[in-house]
């Protein structure tokens, strides 16, 4: 039995599908045979089970969502930016309301629509941000800021109705280069491609002497918003040496409802408790982001080294990553570390199952579902990455892991962003897939993925992966991803809380990068502690106090008690 009939066809236009699917229309990505055949091993699928998908969401979107907004409301918003910048179609409205989510696709596969704004406005500048948060706040409407839509805690689902206010039409400029202070300066609305290409050709669009980079590549890249990377607190795949987005943020500045909050373009000072820190994170909660200044480097991708190594167990590879990063020699731009059941199956997605080095590893006493996978790519001034690299291997040696070249690395790379294509395929014959990730310290590392993924495997006919992808010398991260065949929503939604519950009881973070938004709110005060929760509180209340911005349950700024994660 092959791999079933993909998918290629592009969704028509105002389909459930075009809202759902990821990235590009046109560009597709499908599992392998090797990745098919392990689920049709794990799922004991049928041919009658691979015979057709379901759910495809080719349907056009014609239901109709009554618009609460009084008609005066809806002629001023269309009076601040102009009436082609104000959309009242229910397409229009239910794409500003959903992300990317499994849960989501999942009520969009189903038809399930709810939580919608009664209309998206399309800001052009600062100018109607301040004029539209002004009239919320005077009229009580709630706010919804957006960026890409990438999301994937239900962090900009309208569930108050009011107004989705979409960044990415018009303020998606960049507003200046300093080349002196090593800063760029641009509008939340801006993709990622589109800053990395002009910072990457900076001496053709900026006249500057030198090329450069953000260093901020999320998996997410292609169709994220810096916008949405500092309000969600996010990370790129290069953070171990760039750093997450809140060591990438230099000043910032918001529109909240009792003014504008604007920092200064300081590198470090001693002037209180930080106000960007603050803001960094607030996932719309406090105001909407108009413009931020961060860090750029200088773009060196020839002096890129790359590097993989197969340990023999989970164990030795962390304690080689731990000694990686706590050595002085410098940290790598990319290291990522995958458990022996994400090894087993990455050496299927990167084509190295059944290669020389397959046979040569397993040769050497390296045995699948023991063994474990470590990537990376140093980066920088020549020297410096070389030298990364030999320290690296030096340190990985040390720890009885064989060097298998830096071919793995490099198909890694190619695939970097499109992994996530492969979700759609695995959905259309009702394969679940979905990630959580959190972050711990050194010493609670391993106890932390042995009692999650005893939950996870605790559910039979289920392939559950774990990687460490971003890297601290106090600490990491953790992945899990798990893949399975569900028969409802509902059991999906339980599955998922078990896991996240397990996780916070561990003593590991909710969240390393994704946020917390609605999806993760319910654990948000067990996570950070009561008064912590009341510290958020009160910068709400003040910042906000009648409660316009992104209400209903994201940050459980306004959680009911005992709501529950789907409502």
């Amino acid at each position: 039995m092959s791999c079933p009939k993909w998918i290629e066809q592009v969704a028509p236009e105002k389909s459930y599908r075009s809202i759902f699917r990821w990235g590009d229309p046109s560009y597709f990505k499908h599992p392998n045979e090797r990745l098919c055949k392990l689920m049709r091993q794990v799922f004991e699928l049928t041919e009658e089970d691979l015979k057709s998908p379901k759910n495809t969401g080719f349907e056009i979107v014609d239901v109709e969502v009554p618009i609460r907004l009084e008609a005066k409301h809806i002629e001023a918003f269309q009076k601040i930016v102009g009436p082609e910048n104000v959309a009242l179609d229910a397409y229009s409205r239910i794409k500003a309301s959903y992300g990317k989510t499994q849960y989501d696709v999942l009520r969009l596969r189903h038809k399930i629509v709810e939580n919608l704004p009664d209309l998206v406005i399309y800001p052009r500048d600062k100018k109607d941000v301040v004029e539209i948060v002004r009239y919320c706040n005077q009229h009580k409407i709630p706010i919804y800021p957006r960026g890409g839509g990438s999301g994937v805690t239900r962090g900009t689902e309208c569930v108050c109705g009011g107004v989705s206010l979409d960044l990415t039409r018009h303020m998606n400029r960049i507003l200046k280069l300093n080349e002196t202070n090593c800063t760029v300066t641009v509008e939340p609305g801006i993709y990622g491609p589109a800053l990395e290409e002009k910072l990457n050709n900076a001496p053709k669009y900026f006249g500057a002497k030198h090329r450069y980079t953000c260093g901020h590549l999320p998996q997410s890249f292609e169709y994220s918003t810096v916008g949405g990377w500092v309000v969600t607190r996010g990370a790129g795949q290069n953070s171990t040496y760039y750093g997450k987005i809140e060591d990438l943020v230099v000043c910032q500045e918001y529109v909240t409802p009792v003014g504008e909050i604007k920092t200064k373009e300081y590198p470090r000072a001693a002037i209180g408790p930080s106000i960007d820190q603050i803001m960094i994170g607030s996932e719309g909660t406090f105001g909407v982001l108009v413009s931020v200044t961060l860090k750029i480097f200088r773009y060196m991708p020839q002096n890129d080294q790359y590097f993989s190594f197969v340990f023999k167990d989970f164990h030795s590879a962390i304690e080689a990553c731990r000694e990686i990063m706590q050595s002085n020699f410098g940290f790598p731009a990319v290291m990522r570390l995958s458990d022996p059941e994400e090894t087993d199956v990455a050496f299927k997605l990167y084509g190295v199952e059944g290669t020389v080095i397959d046979k040569f590893v397993t040769a050497m006493g390296y045995r699948p579902m023991e063994r474990c996978l470590l990537l990376g790519i140093a980066q920088g001034e020549e020297h410096f990455a070389k030298n990364v690299k030999r320290n690296i291997k030096k340190i990985a040696k040390a720890h009885g892991a064989l060097y298998t070249t830096g071919y793995v690395a490099k198909a890694w790379e190619k695939g970097r962003f499109t992994d996530p294509y492969l979700r759609d395929d695995l959905n259309d014959f009702g394969i679940l897939i979905d990630t959580l990730e959190c972050a711990m310290a050194w010493d609670q590392l391993e106890y932390v993925w042995k009692t999650v993924r005893e939950v996870c495997k605790a559910r039979p006919k289920t392939i559950v992966m774990s990687h460490c992808s971003h890297f601290y010398p106090q600490g990491t991260n953790l992945y899990f991803i798990f893949i399975g065949k569900f028969e409802s929503i509902e059991e999906f939604v339980d599955y998922q809380a078990k896991i996240v519950d397990k996780i916070v009881e561990s003593g590991a973070s909710l969240s390393h990068h994704h946020g917390v938004g609605r999806l993760f709110a319910p654990w948000f005060e067990r996570c950070i502690g009561k008064n912590q929760l009341e510290v958020i509180r009160a910068l709400k209340r003040h910042f906000d106090p009648n409660n316009i911005m992104n209400p209903g349950g994201t940050l459980a700024l306004d959680l009911s008690d005992g709501e529950h994660m789907v409502k």
